[in-house]
């Protein structure tokens, strides 16, 4: 390839440099420099780029290539002051500004002349011909040679920015700007950040590790990625200079460069959005899309440099399911700018993460009422969440989501939350679907917890040991995940297991109240609520000192259930009371309601009922789960069966959805007994007995058995009773006395009469 500019001609081929027909005599590693600076011509080439490149096989220092750019100043004989051919900018890097001719052959275009009283001889016409074949051939080689180099295949990695301005609000800021920007892409799929932290782990790296061009591009082919966006911010005067390049991780080639200049700090974030949407379409996207998925950033996030800032360290902590220690850093964005749309989105997620419903739900209330002008992207994340937490209408929810999906479809949050939609409305087959899509477009913790918990559920007990094998193998450190190995344990009889994960809790805030929880559950399941009971009030303890109240009360209304169940009234309703006066959140004031009419207070639980049924109207959990549970049991502490069984018609399409427990087929088995319906009621307790991986250790999966043997004795059917009844009794073996269990007095006169 010959380049040539003004009088000069540098030839790749022959490795020179000439002026007209005379060699210019140059050191080969200026020739170089020159040559690496023709062809990223208008481009600012940092300084960093043009020693990697220039001089790859030896470490130099800048004074190297300060040397060389003076050689070729003298060479060329341009002024660094008023320059021709080479720009400096300072601190930053070089840039060559003369206009180039490009030729692949012996023929090569004379130099542009200047204007001629000449124009129209044959001589000009003929050479107007010649510079016209030789910069059509020019195009026709850039653009076969550059090629739209990313498909709907390929994956990308942002860098974090090289901030050379020493104004430390940028750090960390432009790349989160920049992935919003890149998000509203339908064609780019970026790395997540929670992908990068698994990789980085395999690097041996921590996993707050700057992402420098170097740690990037071997992070890029570690993930399987194609290319690396790396930026770069430079001050020149009051003026900043953004500069955007994307690099083939395999071979370091730039595939595309753009830059932008703002004229103040104000204008920083307009700049960063004018290089992402230039970026995406010269790496391939349609100038049509483009422009449809183009959200000033602004809009998308916030026109606020240290409340974007403040937004990316809480995206960052959250990546590693920190979740409460992201919450203070999304709290102070929300300060700075009280109109930060997702700031109060990720915060509200953040919140329904560590269990607190109420904080979850007014937050992302929030940023629904200020959603109108992000981006289409985050308008998908806003309402999907809005329905999911704050309405509770899950229908809407994966209406939204089901959308999302479509229009986005290599976004992989959308698939997670899809198959979270589908498992919380039964639909467990459709949510394994998408959760193995989301694992597939990106396999991340949150989207491994997800398909973990869809297998767990379906009750394919292998397959979730696999996936949570997988995912440790690719280190992907998931709290939710370890509750899961918990509950897995426990169906495969693994106390081991089980312990191993007790361990693994001990003295981790936000997680050992968890993990004291499932051993409540599973004390109460081996008929020991003294040892249960003590359980809970530590898990209760725990979770205060995290600060999370409403988890604390969830903790306190399940164990008043508990001790509804076993035939404890006044235990009950203390710890019902407990728990409502420090929450009334929907799952908890739930679990009380449900105690209180196990023990007897219908009043009470009445009211709390009616309370949810009017504070939720759209919630489908509520008004299809939770409200005729409360209400069937209620009528039959009525003596009416019937009526019960009736209003449980209603929960009938959502009696299985995940973290249910299946309450409502309890209490519909148990309305059955109490009709004298006896093979009805063996079918409802059976059904609890075959979905063992949604009911794991809740009390009723081990009260079923006593159910089955009931409803066996009221149909005649004296063997299938006892036999039910002695799988009972051998759960509870070693039991607490009989006096503390009147459940389990109970069940033994009645299998003793059957003897």
């Amino acid at each position: 390839m010959i380049y040539r500019f003004d009088q000069y001609a540098v030839d790749d081929r022959e490795f020179r440099l000439s002026a007209g027909a005379v060699p210019v005599p140059l050191e080969p590693k200026s020739l170089r420099l020159l040559l690496y600076l023709v062809e990223n011509r208008n481009r600012l080439v940092r300084k960093q780029e043009l020693l990697d490149k220039v001089w790859p096989e030896a470490m130099v220092t800048e004074n190297a290539l300060t040397r060389s750019v003076g050689q070729l100043r003298k060479a060329l004989n341009d002024d660094s002051h008023e320059p021709k051919f080479i720009e400096t900018v300072p601190t930053a890097g070089y840039r060559f500004i003369a206009e180039v001719s490009v030729a692949d052959g012996e023929t090569i275009a004379p130099p542009k002349p200047q204007p001629h009283p000449q124009w129209a001889s044959p001589q000009v016409l003929a050479w107007i011909a010649v510079a016209t074949i030789a910069a059509a051939g020019s195009y026709l080689f850039f653009f076969h040679h550059n090629p739209k180099v990313l498909t709907e295949k390929d994956t990308v990695v942002l860098a974090d920015f090289t901030n050379s301005t020493g104004d430390t609000v940028f750090d960390g800021t432009l790349r989160q700007g920049l992935s919003v920007q890149l998000e509203q892409s339908p064609f780019l799929s970026i790395v997540s950040d929670g992908r990068i932290r698994q990789t980085l782990k395999l690097m041996d790296q921590p996993a707050d590790t700057k992402l420098t061009p170097e740690i990037a591009r071997e992070l890029c082919q570690r993930a399987g990625s194609e290319a690396v966006l790396d930026g770069s911010i430079a001050q020149i005067g009051t003026r900043y200079l953004l500069t955007l390049k994307a690099v083939l991780c395999s071979t370091g080639d730039t595939l595309a460069s753009v830059e932008a200049q703002a004229s103040d700090k104000n204008h920083v974030l307009d700049a960063l959005g004018k290089t992402a949407s230039e970026m995406r379409n010269k790496l391939g996207e349609s100038l049509s899309t483009v422009q449809k998925f183009d959200t000033p950033l602004e809009q998308a996030t916030t026109g606020s440099l240290e409340a974007l800032q403040q937004y990316s360290l809480g995206r960052r902590v959250s990546a590693g399911a920190h979740y409460a220690a992201a919450v203070p850093f999304y709290r102070r964005a929300i300060s700075l700018d009280p109109k930060f749309a997702m700031a109060y989105a990720r915060l509200g997620m953040n919140y329904r993460n560590l269990g607190e419903n109420v904080l979850g739900a007014e937050n992302n209330r929030k940023a629904y009422e200020l959603r109108a002008q992000v981006s289409e992207w985050e308008k998908f994340y806003i309402d999907s969440h809005y329905h999911f937490v704050t309405t509770g209408n899950l229908e809407k929810a994966a209406q939204v989501c089901e959308i999302w999906a479509q229009s986005y479809p290599r976004d992989w949050v959308s698939r997670v939350d899809l198959a979270d939609a589908y498992s919380k409305l039964g639909e467990y087959d459709k949510a394994l679907s998408e959760a193995l899509e989301s694992v597939r477009l990106n396999p991340t913790a949150i989207g491994y917890e997800s398909l973990f918990h869809q297998y767990l559920d379906l009750d394919r007990l292998n397959e979730a040991r696999l996936t949570a094998e997988e995912a440790q193998a690719r280190k992907l450190e998931s709290p939710v995940l370890h509750y899961g190995l918990y509950r897995l344990a426990f169906l495969q009889n693994d106390a081991t297991g089980m312990a191993q994960q007790v361990v693994w809790a001990r003295g981790r805030p936000g997680a050992e109240n968890v993990v004291l929880d499932l051993e409540a559950d599973t004390a109460a399941y081996s008929g020991k609520p003294g040892q249960a009971r003590e359980l809970s009030r530590r898990a209760v303890v725990a979770a205060k000192r995290a600060e999370e109240t409403e988890v604390a009360a969830g903790y306190q209304a399940n164990a008043a259930l508990r001790d509804a169940l076993f035939g404890n009234p006044a235990e009950a309703r203390g710890r019902a009371a407990d728990a409502l006066d420090s929450s009334n959140g929907p799952a908890v004031q739930f679990l009380a309601a449900l105690a209180l009419a196990f023990a007897g207070d219908s009043v009470r639980a009445g009211t709390l009922a009616d309370d949810l049924g009017n504070r939720f109207p759209e919630h489908t959990i509520v008004q299809s789960y939770y409200v005729p549970t409360i209400r069937a049991q209620l009528a039959l502490s009525r003596n009416d069966p019937s009526r019960a069984i009736e209003i449980l018609q209603a929960a009938s399409p959502y009696e299985l959805s995940a973290g249910g427990r299946l309450y409502p087929v309890y209490v519909r088995g148990e309305g059955y007994l109490a009709a004298h319906r006896g093979d009805k009621a063996a079918a409802e307790f059976q059904k609890i007995l075959d979905q063992r991986g949604i009911v794991v250790n809740s009390p009723i999966g081990v009260l079923a058995h006593l159910g089955l043997g009931r409803a066996y004795a009221l149909s005649g059917d004296k063997s299938k009773a006892k036999s039910a009844y002695q799988e009972f009794l051998s759960f509870w073996k070693d039991a607490d006395p009989d006096p503390d269990i009147p459940i389990l007095k109970q069940a033994k006169a009645e299998y003793a009469k059957l003897n």
